[in-house]
């Protein structure tokens, strides 16, 4: 799709349309690649001198990593978002890798999509940004990557948003849709999980000072970048462990209720069973024997009868009200 190179350093930043008289100007080189075609994958990775297993880990979305070599540094990471779908719950987390390959006075960005984090980056240096312009390659790395794990922390504020909307359903109004949505996020924090914990691992090669490219001065921003994904580390942990409370709330909001339904019921049958049994047995009507009930001859036996089941009834009501059934 695009390839966009400039070189910068304190004076300013030109443009260059050829890659390798890039590569040869004075000050940082910088080679932004979006979406390339294979012939300038193929003069971008001569020039540099990239391994085509390198390119191709970022074309095929590997885990997040960093691979050291002689003259340049590797570093495979994602960019993540979002997809919302018809409705609040209805997403998934979809990623985007990006490569960044910096070395001696040169930075080079693979993606197959444009990274927010890249652009911000690349916009600064158009800016004649102080801090960055003064630095080297490293340094643009280090921006790049310290702007997709900030990125990070505005996920897990849209995820807690939705683990807050779903904690109060859960308490307010479950229905058959809050476990599924309880899921989803579920399984965004597991994608999430499965994202950040590589990175972690990549940032911390960065922050040891293990590349050659990488200066001490430029050590302590890894090292600050490391601390952001250790945190964030910690706050997919939460975020998991509260999803999981949700859905614990959920199951035993619906056990609960199911034992009041089932409650009520046995008491509705309880009072029912002695009526049942008084209909029963003065519905065995039998005549012509002195052992029959004598009730059955009698002028009120019927209201009778009714008036002892309506208090049988009445006081079995009472009963479980006074011991808390009802």
């Amino acid at each position: 799709m695009t390839v966009e190179t400039i070189v910068y350093d304190e004076a300013g930043a030109s443009s260059y349309d050829d890659v390798a008289t890039a590569r040869d100007a004075p000050g940082t080189t910088w080679v932004r690649v979006v979406g390339p075609t294979e012939a300038e994958l193929t003069a971008i990775r001569d020039t540099f001198g990239i391994h085509p297993l390198e390119t191709e880990d970022v074309q095929n979305g590997v885990r997040p990593k960093v691979e050291l070599f002689d003259d340049h540094t590797f570093v495979l990471v994602k960019e993540a978002e979002l997809a919302r779908g018809e409705t609040t719950f209805e997403e998934e987390l979809v990623e985007d890798p990006i490569g960044i390959f910096f070395g001696d006075g040169w930075v080079v960005t693979l993606a197959p999509n444009r990274i927010d984090a890249v652009r911000r980056a690349w916009e600064a240096v158009g800016r004649g940004d102080a801090r960055l312009v003064a630095r080297g390659a490293d340094f643009a790395a280090y921006r790049i990557l310290d702007g997709i794990v900030d990125d990070y922390y505005g996920l897990l504020d849209e995820i807690e948003d939705d683990i807050e909307r779903v904690e109060d359903e859960v308490i307010d109004s479950p229905d058959v849709g809050t476990l599924e949505r309880i899921q989803s996020l579920r399984r965004e924090l597991l994608s999430l999980r499965r994202l950040v914990w590589p990175v972690r691992d990549a940032a911390s090669v960065l922050a040891r000072g293990d590349p050659d490219q990488v200066t001490e001065e430029a050590e302590k921003y890894y090292r600050d970048v490391y601390d952001h994904v250790v945190q964030l580390v910690d706050l997919v942990e939460t975020y998991r462990d509260l999803a999981s409370g949700a859905r614990d709330i959920y199951l035993n909001s619906l056990s609960a209720s199911t034992n009041e339904v089932m409650k009520k019921l046995t008491v509705v049958a309880t009072i029912v069973l002695p009526l049942t049994f008084v209909a029963g047995v003065y519905g065995m009507n039998f005549d012509g024997s002195p052992y029959n009930m004598p009730e059955l001859t009698w002028r009120y036996g019927y209201p009778a009868v009714l008036i002892v089941m309506a208090l049988l009834a009445v006081g079995m009501a009472a009963y479980f009200r006074r011991e808390g059934w009802l």
